[in-house]
């Protein structure tokens, strides 16, 4: 880790430029997140990696066009280069320069250098360049700007090497720069100016337009279109929430037959006694009924991951603008809100780039509604209740129409919010549009790969122990009774269940169902893994998998008057509970810390477990009162 006595180099840089990327090369991706003090955004600390010849410490901030901040990632940026806590002076930066979009990200160069920074400049995307055929020069941008420009190639790494050297070879500083006063706009057009002669200098033989823009334009008259634009939106995101069932159909059975037989292997080898019911009911089984549904996960996360890369995610917040700034946001809210998807946790740490604390604060509010992947494997059980037997791809758009559903809830919150809170600030929506690009395949795989891995280490931990309690708790004090009905009704967990049981009898469930409901709040997927202990679904016969075992104890259950537990009526009531209720404790504590207030997660916390509750119970009473149980 860096040395605070050694002063530290800044890398800045405009979002989608890769500068990310490139701190993730110089770092080997190790690296430690620091909280600005006075705010919720981080920055990044980390040291060069030892191949590269020299250890300098590093620190990546978050995207900025400018070092005059309009957002709160700029003015951490900005803070962090001439506000310095913890003796991480910055004399020296790297500038991230996108190639493609040289004339505007020089005149980030232009600042840095103008603040008396000592400066070099990473090219990136010079690959696009070279493409259209066109000669860049690094040399002759390096000798007009009077500092070392080096060309990066983010996707293998080429030139981060020549980086550190000439980081290195920079001599030392002994002032520390100057914050800019704000140009006017003669300065601003004088700076223009320069910054378009730097850009023919550096290219040898130049175009007075990309190709790839003019391609990019002619696609984007068809994806931008008034009309059409929304139909392909709707189609790609219906493409992608669909795909999850049916193309992990396959993928999810091998996953279900390995740790069916996983679960055999274990009463085989030890006999039927605590100890083996104790790994393959509680601990196989719990893990079995999650994990299943991680194929689907990882396609989610590759559909996200694809949006992003290819550059439709930026067109999407812009076609997304119109309809959301009925609601109290703009554009820029879309991408938090779509990272919902993924994980709520991440995505409200996103909607720091909102520029207006009114914008933010609803699009705050809304996200832990959009179905994250902790919710994905309750729909999965729940959709797989409802369509067993039948084709995936009904399964398919029923989670597809899930996803869209929680889209409509989360904008009736948000316009209600909208009447509520006070318009004291003007939305400005700008977002610039990077080129289209086909993501490398290999990428994408592994950043998919990765964030499955991310979400299965965290919901690993939860899974076991949660599995060890509910498997005690619901198989002592009288772990010798033959009779696993007799055996759970006298459990621990059975006598607590007989306790709430009232709480969630209006829903159409019994306790072992209100169990799983209240082990939720720990981590959603642990209801299902909850579901799997209770109905002791590691008992399956030869021909059967732990999914279809435990789809047919669904099937029968009963409560204590012999009514059916899980039908059409009940589940339906479930799914809307599990859509609306905030049942993660990480985003409880997220919420707090970026939004700087207990009180608002709190409120959220209260509200969304309310209305849920509600709602499923009017839902349940309601079918049944039509006649549909």
């Amino acid at each position: 880790m860096h040395n605070t006595e050694t002063p530290l180099v800044g890398i800045i840089g405009a979002p989608n430029s890769g500068k990310t990327t490139l701190f993730n090369w110089l770092t080997g991706s190790k690296y430690r997140a620091v909280n600005y003090p006075g705010s919720t955004v981080d920055y990044y600390l980390g040291s060069t990696l030892k191949i590269y010849g020299s250890d300098i410490g590093l620190m990546d901030t978050p995207g900025t066009y400018s070092l005059f901040p309009q957002s709160p990632d700029e003015e951490v940026t900005w803070k962090a280069l001439f506000e310095p806590k913890n003796d991480h002076q910055v004399k020296k930066l790297i500038v991230v320069v996108d190639s493609t979009q040289m004339s505007r990200h020089l005149y980030l160069v232009k600042q840095a250098i103008d603040s008396g920074f000592q400066v070099v400049v990473a090219l990136t995307m010079s690959d696009l360049i070279r493409k259209e055929k066109m000669q860049l020069s690094a040399e002759r941008l390096s000798k007009a700007l009077k500092c070392p420009v080096i060309e990066i190639d983010g996707t293998l790494g080429g030139g981060v090497k020549e980086l550190v050297q000439a980081l290195a070879a920079l001599p030392a500083s002994t002032q520390n720069p100057k914050a800019l006063v704000q140009w006017d706009q003669n300065k601003i057009v004088h700076v223009m100016k320069d910054v378009e002669f730097l850009t023919k200098e550096a290219f040898i033989k130049n175009k007075t337009k990309l190709d790839v823009y003019t391609r990019a334009n002619k696609i984007d008259r068809v994806l931008l279109h008034p009309v059409f634009g929304y139909l392909i939106f709707a189609a790609i995101m219906t493409a992608i929430f669909s795909s999850i069932f049916w193309i992990a159909a396959p993928f999810m059975d091998y996953v279900d037959g390995g740790f069916s037989f996983l679960g055999e292997a274990v009463v085989t080898t030890f006999g039927e006694n605590l100890f083996s019911d104790l790994i393959s009911n509680g601990i196989i089984a719990s893990f079995a009924a999650v994990f299943v549904f991680v194929p689907q996960i990882f396609i989610l996360f590759l559909g996200v991951g694809f949006l992003e890369d290819s550059g439709y995610l930026a067109r999407a917040s812009t076609l997304i603008d119109k309809p959301f700034s009925k609601m109290g946001m703009n554009g820029r809210s879309f991408v938090p809100i779509l990272s919902g998807f993924a994980c709520a946790v991440p995505a409200m740490m996103a909607s720091r780039t909102l520029g207006s604390k009114r914008e933010r604060y609803i699009t705050m509010f809304i996200i832990p509604l959009m179905t994250c992947s902790a919710r994905l494997p309750v729909f999965a059980l729940l959709l797989t209740f409802l369509f067993w037997n039948e084709a995936a791809w009904k399964a398919g758009l029923a989670l597809t129409g899930l996803y869209f559903g929680a889209l409509v809830v989360g904008a009736i919150s948000a316009a209600i919010l909208n009447k509520i809170l006070s318009k004291n600030e003007k939305s400005i929506f700008m977002m610039e549009l990077p080129i289209y690009r086909t993501p490398h395949v290999r990428v994408l795989l592994k950043n998919a790969f990765d964030r499955t891995f991310a979400y299965a280490r965290r919901a690993g931990p939860i899974i076991f122990v949660l599995a060890l309690i509910i498997w005690t708790a619901s198989t002592f004090p009288d772990y010798k009774n033959p009779d696993q009905h007799q055996k759970l009704e006298a459990s621990y967990a059975g006598q607590m269940g007989k306790v709430i049981e009232p709480v969630f009898e209006p829903m159409g469930v019994d306790w072992r169902a209100g169990v799983g409901l209240i082990s939720a709040f720990a981590a959603r997927e642990v209801f299902v893994s909850s579901l799997a202990v209770m109905f002791n679904v590691a008992e399956t016969d030869d021909e059967d998998t732990m999914q279809t075992s435990l789809m047919e104890q669904m099937k029968t259950a009963t409560n204590s008057e012999g009514a059916l537990i899980f039908t059409p009526a009940t589940v339906l009531g479930l799914i809307v509970f599990f859509m609306i209720a905030l049942q993660c404790i990480s985003t409880v504590g997220i919420a707090a810390k970026e939004m700087n207030s207990y009180g608002f997660a709190i409120m959220q916390l209260v509200v969304f477990n309310v209305v849920a509750y509600a709602l499923a119970v009017g839902l349940v009473q309601g079918l049944r009162a039509i006649g549909i149980n």
